[in-house]
């Protein structure tokens, strides 16, 4: 049937011919040949693998020259894709000689006829073909009659169909046989472009023009071609006339795909992805990459696209520095997206992390103690080498690298040395990891932490003994600084990714000097008591101790303060429901203290930046310091810490930590929230 003039008239020129390509049904490759050749197409694809150059052994097949031809390959009626079609010519290649090896030559049905007329030549030829992304290699079978052998005549062609390519490719063939006698043909073809679609920027904007005729009404429609899933649709609209289609910067994706169509019957759909090199796609794409990781042994990298990265096992050691490669392999290259991938462990630990990377550039990461909300353990990592013989090596995971256990290193593990060893054989370390040649062990550090100290303690203690007396007058608040400061974290629960947020914010508190309480780490209590009476017995706790209870708003949190100022009594009265239990039930203690003025000094508010402003908190709630986060973070924690707060500077390097550790879950938060939306500027006329 006849392609449609919007399609191809203006692609590939005017002539009749055009409107009249071949439609070829369904998906199966095809091979025939010309009359008196026989050819067999093998089964799926094949390696390409030219080899080297061989000397002929006689007269043999080989190909002389490519020929080309554009066909359609049709799925259904009207969903059509351009193919390429290859002819490749063949010709006899050396001279007859006595075959040396019989498998050379086939025989006819009767064994004892020797004539080479009734023998036949037998040739396998590879075609290669690639067109960005696309690369293939197939392999026919053909064989020809002696009859038809002349020394350097064509005996024929064999013709395949067919290659699928996209409007505007660059396409390269090659053909060659195995083995091979002489170097491979090659063949370089350019496709039609089309003309009436142009891609443009200017400044943050990019405007798709499309340069058509006033009454051709169309479709287009914008996805993303993942190669590691089905395309995922973004965006459509049915239009008439020439169009100007604006995009923003930041929509763009390197898989981000146009399709085209006209509104009309027996119509073909073309696509065109023009944003593979744009550095801006790129760098939208890792912006909009999420890796997670999921309990118990699971990991995720979710993105719009296809993403060349390498993945990598790391140990991230506390008090900051570079996480240090390890050992165990994921997925090298070509990590799949948006599927969840198993990290190859026995037994997972706090301070393991993944990190995907590209080009030798740090990307993402993730650790576990970040998704299990638990703080890193300052644990020693030991890497064990197995030999032959049941020999075996140990060395501890340092800043410097790998120090061996029994070395006269001036480390912390070369003189631990023998106390770690005795650790690993009495089963006093967790194996994380092991194959046939190796394994990790994490072996606890706090023991040999404790002994260091009590020698420096004892010091102090005499110097503490004979400054008693002058210090005694301030004992009191020495007692209050050195302890740290109880906090009470209360919140309603929006969703799992609020809860990661105030997870992440507990777990940095928690590296200050402040005892942090929160129903994150209480689920078990919490169930057993029930939200009213664990919330009581923490605030009671919490105060007595002249600790601090921190209300964090949310949008949820406004919600629900207002329904209980709205009609205290039949909140009260009903029970708490949803996810917002723990946090309804903390009201009826909370509100009496408000509205009462017992709060201040008691309690202090917070709310996220880019989740809440500062006018949603009801104005009962503001007669306690409330404060923004992470942007109001050094007077936050001056409050939460009280008298005895660090000097402004050490203030300032402590909000500096929890904003580091708070900002990557706020904005996967605000991004999750806010969601891809459709092109910036809809479609206006492009006259």
């Amino acid at each position: 049937m006849p392609v449609p003039w919007f399609l191809l008239s203006l692609a590939l020129g005017r002539s009749p011919m055009v409107l009249s390509l071949e439609k070829l049904m369904g998906p199966q490759d095809t091979a025939r040949c010309s009359p008196g050749l026989s050819c067999h197409l093998w089964d799926g694809d094949v390696l390409c693998l030219p080899g080297s150059i061989v000397s002929a052994p006689g007269p043999v097949l080989v190909p002389t020259r490519l020929q080309t031809e554009l066909v359609l390959r049709c799925y259904q009626e009207t969903d059509c894709d351009l193919c390429v079609r290859v002819a490749i010519h063949l010709a006899v290649h050396g001279h007859w000689e006595e075959p040396k090896d019989e498998d050379t030559f086939g025989r006819a049905a009767d064994p004892e006829l020797e004539e080479p007329r009734n023998a036949f030549l037998q040739a396998q030829v590879v075609l290669s073909f690639q067109a960005y992304p696309t690369a293939r290699c197939v392999l026919l079978e053909v064989q020809v009659p002696a009859a038809l052998v002349q020394p350097g005549q064509s005996v024929g062609s064999v013709v395949f169909d067919c290659f699928e390519a996209a409007l505007g490719a660059e396409v390269r063939i090659w053909s060659y046989t195995q083995p091979r006698y002489q170097k491979e043909l090659n063949f370089t073809q350019q496709l039609p472009a089309l003309p009436w679609l142009n891609v443009s920027a200017d400044g943050d904007d990019v405007y798709l023009v499309l340069d058509v005729s006033e009454e051709q009404r169309f479709g287009l429609s914008l996805y993303w071609n993942q190669i590691q899933g089905p395309t995922k649709p973004w965006w459509h609209r049915n239009l008439t006339g020439p169009q100007t289609i604006t995009l923003n910067h930041t929509d763009l994706f390197p898989c981000l795909c146009i399709q085209v169509w006209p509104l009309e019957p027996d119509s073909v759909r073309t696509s065109i992805c023009p944003f593979r090199e744009d550095p801006r796609a790129h760098r939208n794409l890792w912006r909009a990459a999420r890796l997670q990781l999921l309990p118990p042994r699971g990991w995720r990298l979710d993105a719009p696209c296809s993403l060349l990265a390498e993945a990598t096992l790391c140990w991230q050691a506390p008090g900051g520095g570079p996480c240090q490669s390890l050992v165990p392999p994921l997925y090298q290259a070509n990590v799949t997206v948006n599927k969840t991938l198993e990290l190859p462990l026995l037994n997972a630990h706090p301070n393991l992390c993944v990190q995907v990377s590209s080009w030798e550039k740090l990307q993402l990461q993730e650790c576990l103690w970040a998704d299990s909300l638990r703080a890193l353990k300052d644990d020693l990592l030991l890497v064990e080498t197995r030999g032959l013989q049941d020999n075996r090596s140990l060395c501890a995971l340092e800043p410097s690298g790998c120090t061996p256990l029994l070395s006269k290193a001036s480390t912390r593990a070369a003189r631990l040395g023998e106390q770690l060893l005795q650790d690993l054989q009495s089963g006093q370390c967790l194996q994380l990891w092991e194959d046939e040649l190796r394994a990790l062990w994490a072996c606890p550090m706090d023991k040999y932490v404790h002994q260091r100290w009590a020698l420096v303690w004892l010091a102090c203690l005499l110097l503490a003994s004979v400054l008693f007396l002058l210090f005694l007058f301030r004992k009191d608040h020495v007692k209050a600084a050195a302890r740290a400061r109880a906090a009470l974290l209360l919140y309603s629960a929006e969703d799992s990714g609020f809860e990661r947020l105030v997870g992440a914010l507990a777990s940095a508190l928690c590296q200050l000097p402040l005892q942090v309480t929160v129903d994150l780490w209480s689920r078990r209590e919490l169930s057993a008591q029930g939200p009213l009476a664990w919330f009581h017995a923490q605030r009671r706790q919490t105060l007595q101790e002249g600790g601090v209870v921190v209300l964090l708003f949310s949008p949820g949190a406004v919600a629900l303060c207002h329904e209980w100022l709205q009609d205290a009594a039949s909140a009260s009265a009903s029970a708490p429901h949803g996810p917002h239990d723990a946090f309804a039930a903390s009201l009826s203690c909370v509100l009496p203290d408000f509205l009462q003025g017992r709060a201040p000094g008691r309690y202090v508010g917070a709310y996220f930046d880019g989740l809440l402003h500062s006018g949603a908190v009801p104005a009962l709630f503001r007669s306690v310091p409330v404060f923004s986060l992470p942007s109001q973070l050094p007077d936050f924690l001056g409050t939460l810490q009280g008298p005895g707060a660090p000097s402004p500077g050490r203030l300032g390097e402590r909000a500096k930590q929890v904003s580091r550790a708070l900002q990557p879950t706020l904005d996967q938060l605000l991004q999750a929230l806010g969601g891809p939306g459709g092109p910036g500027g809809g479609t206006r006329d492009g006259t």
